[in-house]
């Protein structure tokens, strides 16, 4: 199964694509800070991870950042949200080492062909 980490500050954001990728079949967990993001990827060990790029604190692309530096993290691929939508915040993602970005309001049906895209290939949900 595959295992996705969604890093999501926003409750509702983070319950509304938490219940929406277990019903697609994946294996979720979440975390809410950048901090939490850094820790749940070493004890988690995702396949993929959601990341929101607007977080207080350490924010998305920082913690994108220090992912991709480190040897045991930088294969892990990362598909930034954001409702930061201009070319530049997008660059600014894909420069920071998202593998993908998608803007919010989440189009739902786009994201999970850009997970199945990045994922897909090598294992299946269920």
């Amino acid at each position: 199964m595959i295992k996705i980490l969604v890093v999501e500050d926003n409750e509702l954001n983070r319950d509304m694509l938490t219940l929406r990728l277990q019903r697609q079949g994946y294996e979720v967990d979440v975390a809410a800070t950048g901090e939490e993001a850094l820790s749940k990827v070493e004890q988690y060990k995702p396949d993929l991870i959601l990341m929101d790029m607007s977080l207080p604190v350490m924010d998305g692309w920082e913690v994108t950042r220090a992912l991709k530096k480190n040897s045991d993290t930088r294969s892990i691929p990362v598909i930034g949200l954001s409702a930061h939508a201009r070319d530049i915040d997008i660059i600014k993602g894909l420069d920071a080492g998202c593998d993908a970005y998608e803007t919010k309001p989440v189009d739902m049906l786009r994201l999970l062909e850009v997970i199945q895209s990045i994922v897909g290939n090598n294992k299946n949900p269920s």
